[in-house]
């Protein structure tokens, strides 16, 4: 895992102009169902965000691409839920662990929007919620309303905390050494 996330971050940094679509990728890919337990996105995310701190890339087309990736996958995830129902949480790889499937569809009933928001920053909680939300009927208002600023300050605090982190490695780094 930790090559492929090298391959990739050596890719985005090679290709600044592409960072923003691959963003989008990965912010899609994580808040999708399902593909969301596959792909290590936010951890490259997060690694995006250590090169803009190197200022090998700026954070705007980042956060602009990672805001629209999260947004499109969630609303989609959330129409699979509406469409399909619960038999959506029954299905590979979801039926694998029913102890997360049960843990999220408690949260959601639990807190309900609530749960959307929360659910673009919790891992376990992201690749069901939306589906959750969904198959519970929840409107489309409803939905936006949490979704839209969950994915935007998801997609702006992972690669941040990702520069945050450079930035302070950096500062370290010149302080020990000097350089």
């Amino acid at each position: 895992m930790e090559a492929i996330l090298d391959h990739i971050v050596g890719f985005v940094s090679a290709n600044a102009a592409w960072a923003p679509y691959l963003a989008f990728a990965f912010a899609f890919g994580e808040t999708l169902a399902f593909l969301s337990i596959l792909i290590p996105s936010t951890a490259i995310l997060v690694a995006v965000g250590g090169l803009v701190a190197t200022g090998g890339l700026q954070l705007f087309p980042i956060w602009l691409g990672a805001s629209l990736g999260a947004l499109v996958g969630s609303t989609f995830s959330w129409w699979l839920g509406l469409r399909y129902g619960p038999i959506m949480l029954n299905v590979w790889p979801l039926n694998r662990d029913p102890r997360a499937v049960e843990r999220s569809a408690e949260a959601f009933a639990r807190w309900g929007p609530g749960a959307v928001f929360v659910g673009h920053f919790f891992g376990p909680l992201r690749s069901i919620v939306f589906i959750a939300a969904g198959a519970s009927m929840m409107s489309t208002a409803r939905f936006m309303l949490a979704n839209v600023p969950g994915a935007l300050i998801w997609a702006y605090a992972i690669p941040k905390s990702g520069e945050i982190g450079g930035n302070v490695l950096g500062h370290l780094w010149r302080s020990l050494f000097g350089a």
